[in-house]
């Protein structure tokens, strides 16, 4: 049975997108079977595997209202065994849509419900928010992944996430964990990432991961071209990192790491 993994972080520019196409496309690598839900309005994660946003017969606003199955919106991506469900721009007005539907933090759970047996992992990109949407995924969710910045004010957002996942647990999903904390845009000649990166292990011993995504203008670069990093530049730094947590992500589900060190492969049909 597959894992869902929400990345969630009300912060924006803190990596959440980063983080899940870049993960999910070394976990397919690895030969995991990995389904990547966008759901942020943004749609950033859909255009990251070079999917036209303009070009969709559905999206995950479709999977959130009900008028389509995952398997019916599932898009393959350039990626051998990762598949997607892109964000559409009708997204941007459902948490709207979804205030008058009943059980409508459910919608998101009731939906994945068929997919478990299908994929090894489905990671879902929220978006910066912590509205309709956000608690749609960590309702779904088994676990959540929390990337933070290594910048000024890092904790003071974690503490308010934290605070929103205990509510979760309480009135919507009691199993719902923590997967990890990672820092991201770490930046080696400064005592302030230093500090951060230090503070944040202070206070969740044990639950940050030993990966640190740096600052890289590699990772920068490869949505822009709509490639993972491990396609655009599998030789960097940030590609270096996203292997290495996909490696930890790995191990603390009971799987080999080492698998995590082979690199994707492009799909024969995109």
């Amino acid at each position: 049975m597959g894992e869902i993994v929400a990345c969630a972080n009300q912060k924006g520019g803190v990596g959440k997108t980063t983080t899940v196409v870049n993960v999910a496309s070394y976990l397919a690598g690895a030969g995991q079977r990995v389904l990547v839900v966008d759901l942020d309005p943004q749609g950033n994660a859909t255009s990251g595997f070079g999917i036209d946003r303009e070009r969709l017969d559905g999206s995950s606003y479709d999977l959130l209202m009900g008028l389509k199955s995952a398997a019916e919106l599932e898009l393959a991506s350039e990626v051998e065994g990762l598949r997607v469900i892109p964000s559409g721009r009708e997204l941007a007005g459902v948490e709207v849509e979804l205030v008058s539907l009943e059980s409508r933090e459910r919608r998101l759970q009731r939906a994945l419900r068929t997919e478990f047996s299908r994929f090894d992992h489905i990671l879902l990109d929220c978006p910066p928010s912590l509205g309709l949407i956000t608690v749609n995924a960590l309702t779904a969710a088994d676990s959540v992944l929390i990337p933070i910045q290594c910048e000024y004010y890092a904790l003071e957002g974690l503490s308010q996430l934290m605070s929103t996942i205990d509510l979760i647990r309480d009135n919507l999903n009691p199993d719902l964990r923590l997967n990890g904390v990672l820092l991201t845009m770490y930046d080696s000649r400064t005592t302030l990432s230093a500090d951060v990166a230090a503070e944040v292990r202070r206070h969740l011993p044990d639950q940050v991961y030993k990966a640190v995504v740096p600052r890289s203008v590699r990772l920068a670069e490869a949505p822009s071209y709509g490639k993972p990093i491990a396609l655009y530049s599998p030789g960097s730094s940030g590609a270096e990192a996203y292997r290495q947590l996909a490696g930890e992500i790995l191990s603390r589900n009971g799987h080999e790491a080492e698998h995590a060190q082979q690199s994707p492969t492009l799909a024969a049909v995109s």
